[in-house]
């Protein structure tokens, strides 16, 4: 027998990766507001794009302030919709409370919320300074948990859309990135409580996992002692695009799913993790081994 990930007669736990909402309803994005961390480059800079395409307004949060500003301009100019920007470090609880604040000062309401700001890092545990695993933790994981307390009021009263950008290394750990697995689980887990807590309410929670993208995230990873390692140890020419991602996100806002798990891989990796963990441990150990200068041999 052929097995389908996408025949709704499997198990719960086989039809996780079929991506349906829970309500067949789908979403008018003209005029809603959207707050976007980690807007200024990147998957959270093609989001900006795409939502604008779709007519929404925009409040972009980032910390490089004037590339935010360019981006916001360029996007007002060819897409003819509201962007604001606004500085922002999403480890900073009072950065956080601002963002929503100013979508509110400009467009009165909050209709989405992208929480995309994010860092990872490349180094085995036994060699990591912890500060490298704190550092991730505050920008992943408490990072969506502060955007998200502080725009949720508003989200509940237009019962709107609260998304993290994950990894598949939030369902599945991987070598020489103990910390960003970590915090993407924990970001999965406080996401999927939160949807939980609102399954009556009409908020929309949604957890996308994109596949490796060719994106700065990587040149950005943290090493050891948390110094920026400035070059990716992967091959972007296989990667998704982060237009892609983007579009593919904007997709599920629009139609209300529940997970993306976006590359058949990931489904695969992400099924298979569950029924064969152990023959997985060791697939993974020898996907590592292959990357640019592998941590792991």
């Amino acid at each position: 027998m052929k097995l389908r990930l996408h025949d709704p007669s499997l198990p719960g736990y086989l039809t996780e990766f079929n991506n349906h909402p829970l309500k067949q309803n789908t979403l008018n994005l003209k005029n809603k507001t959207v707050i976007i961390t980690g807007a200024s480059s990147g998957i959270g800079k093609s989001c900006a794009e795409e939502f604008a395409r779709q007519g929404a307004n925009l409040v972009l949060g980032a910390r490089k302030y004037v590339d935010l500003c360019k981006i916001a301009s360029e996007i007002e100019q060819q897409y003819g919709v509201k962007a604001v920007a606004v500085q922002c470090d999403v480890s900073i609880e009072a950065d956080c409370k601002h963002l929503s604040d100013q979508a509110l000062l400009t467009f009165g309401r909050i209709d989405i919320l992208i929480n995309n700001a994010g860092i990872s890092m490349r180094a085995l545990f036994k060699d990591l300074d912890l500060v490298v695993i704190r550092n991730l933790m505050d920008v992943n994981f408490w990072g969506t948990v502060y955007c998200t307390k502080y725009a949720l009021p508003e989200l509940l009263k237009s019962k709107g859309s609260v998304v993290g950008i994950s990894s598949i290394a939030g369902y599945r750990g991987l070598p020489g990135r103990t910390g960003y697995s970590a915090s993407k689980f924990a970001m999965n887990g406080f996401l999927e409580a939160l949807r939980v807590e609102n399954l009556k309410t009409g908020l929309h929670v949604m957890i996308a996992a994109p596949g490796f993208t060719a994106s700065n995230i990587r040149n950005t990873a943290l090493s050891k002692d948390g110094e920026q390692h400035g070059e990716t140890s992967m091959d972007e020419g296989k990667m998704m695009s982060a237009e892609e991602v983007a579009r593919t996100i904007v997709d599920g806002v629009i139609k209300r799913k529940r997970t993306l798990i976006m590359t058949g891989q990931g489904k695969l990796a992400v099924l298979m993790n569950k029924l064969i963990p152990a023959w997985v441990d060791k697939k993974v150990y020898e996907l590592f081994t292959k990357e640019k200068n592998a941590l792991i041999k």
